[in-house]
């Protein structure tokens, strides 16, 4: 039987109501026993509608940039800043591991702009960008995000960074993410459509969302995927229906593919005005209790010495979707039902948003923003042009050299014989016939093995 979050509920529910509870929900969810965490809450009341290991400890991964964009609004609403206000690339900040935007210091953005690329493209970058333009520092950010998550109540989390990358410090539970997410749509619903928006466009670059959901699952609207080889696949997604709007928790999964299809089924069976499993009693988020002890990891199960441990998405739908997290787990769906079925390709729900680097949209100002690429490609390119016989490597090019030159003075010889030949004019040309002997030798020297190219 899988270890449920319910039996944790805050001593203020009667002892004998936690224990039906318990009961009711075990009985309900045996047969979906999950490996990972998962949380499915009622935005407007706070009501649990399912919660498996929802106060276990794990690793964000890049749904820590829903914290930078909560810190981000807190300061716009403060005037602390505006929307419109310019923040720059730093050292640090282009330092980052991908995924990020690439802009080389010292360029500018909006803050509009950074939000912009930080939760569509997930761009490393772009949440250090805004952690020094809105922190005045970087230290200085981060204390704000754990001082929010303090005033939240997320007493199972701890940020040591912006963005997500891999730190062992870095922790939270699926209860804390769905607190903190209420929180952004409960206290900001001016910056829902952030989290909405379904692809970015740079330039001539259409940069699209990893949130899946996005525009394949009817009424899905935000929020934020995460990946780290620690934490496995995250998704925070979240989705409305008539008056009634749901967050949906699912971290840990083996690939972006299978985050998104069970996201999917939870949201469905959330919708499902039949489900009650609590009735008038459901708890709320709230009322959940962390658990303490170190994050799972998940990177041998995950990456299995694949993948890198970098914090990129590149690979977002990777790796097969289980189709073992069905609705037998969740009530009546149907034996049919999984959750790539429900999954269609709905019309767009906006066009890709421009977004820019400077104070206004700017071509020039675009190709200035990337470090030039001839410096990399100076040293390689010219020499292996220059010596693209067949199959050109570096090995090639540099064990055949020796071979020929050996052969050269044989070849210097030959003017000696000619000047003899020049006083017999009669015996100057059988002399001449000899000395094309030895061309052949150098002939057979370009038989040395040719290596071919690395694969």
């Amino acid at each position: 039987m899988t270890k449920l979050s319910f039996l944790r509920a805050r001593p203020s529910l009667p002892g004998c109501l936690a224990a039906t509870l318990a009961l009711v929900l075990t009985a309900a969810l045996a047969p979906a026993a999950q490996a990972t965490p998962s949380l499915v809450v009622e935005v407007d009341s706070g009501k649990v509608l399912m919660a498996e290991d929802a106060t276990k400890p794990w690793y964000p991964a890049s749904v820590t940039k829903l914290m930078t964009a909560y810190v981000t609004f807190k300061a716009i609403r403060a005037g602390r800043i505006t929307p419109q206000t310019l923040i720059s690339v730093t050292e640090t900040a282009s330092a980052q591991q991908p995924s990020k935007m690439g802009f080389k210091v010292g360029t500018q953005v909006t803050v509009d702009n950074a939000l912009k690329m930080m939760l569509v493209k997930s761009a490393n970058d772009m949440a250090v960008v805004l952690a020094e333009g809105v922190g005045g520092n970087y230290a200085a950010f981060i204390a704000e995000m754990n001082a929010s998550a303090r005033e939240l109540g997320m007493d199972g989390t701890h940020y040591a960074n912006p963005n997500g990358l891999p730190d062992p410090n870095q922790v939270t539970t699926a209860r804390d993410l769905a607190i903190l997410t209420r929180a952004i749509l409960t206290e900001f619903p001016e910056q829902s459509d952030l989290f909405r928006i379904p692809a970015i466009k740079l330039g001539n670059a259409v940069i699209r969302s990893y949130n899946k959901l996005i525009d394949r699952y009817p009424g899905a609207d935000g929020m934020k995927t995460g990946f780290i080889c620690a934490s496995g696949f995250n998704l925070i997604a979240t989705a409305h229906r008539g008056d009634k709007r749901l967050i949906a928790v699912v971290l840990g999964t083996n690939s972006g593919k299978e985050r998104t299809e069970q996201a999917a089924l939870l949201l469905e069976k959330g919708f499902q005005h039949s489900w009650k499993i609590f009735g008038a009693v459901s708890p709320t988020v709230d009322s959940l209790r962390n658990e303490g002890g170190p994050p799972t990891d998940m990177r041998a199960q995950v990456c299995g010495g694949k993948r890198k441990n970098t914090a990129s998405e590149a690979d977002d739908d990777s790796g097969p979707a289980p189709t073992s997290f069905v609705a037998a787990g969740m009530g009546s769906l149907g034996d049919n039902v999984t959750g790539a079925s429900l999954l269609q390709k709905l019309p767009p729900s906006m066009s890709p948003v421009e977004v820019f680097v400077g104070p206004f949209p700017s071509a020039e100002a675009l190709a200035a923003a990337y470090p030039p690429p001839p410096e990399k490609k100076k040293p390689a390119a010219k020499p292996t042009a220059k010596k693209k016989s067949g199959p050109t490597t570096a090995v090639i090019d540099t064990a055949p050299l020796p071979a020929p030159k050996p052969a050269a003075k044989p070849v210097a010889a030959k003017p000696a014989p000619a000047k003899p030949a020049a006083a017999k004019p009669s015996a100057a040309k059988p002399a001449a016939a000899p000395a094309a002997k030895p061309l052949p030798n150098p002939a057979p020297a370009p038989t040395y093995p040719i290596v071919p190219p690395p694969q």
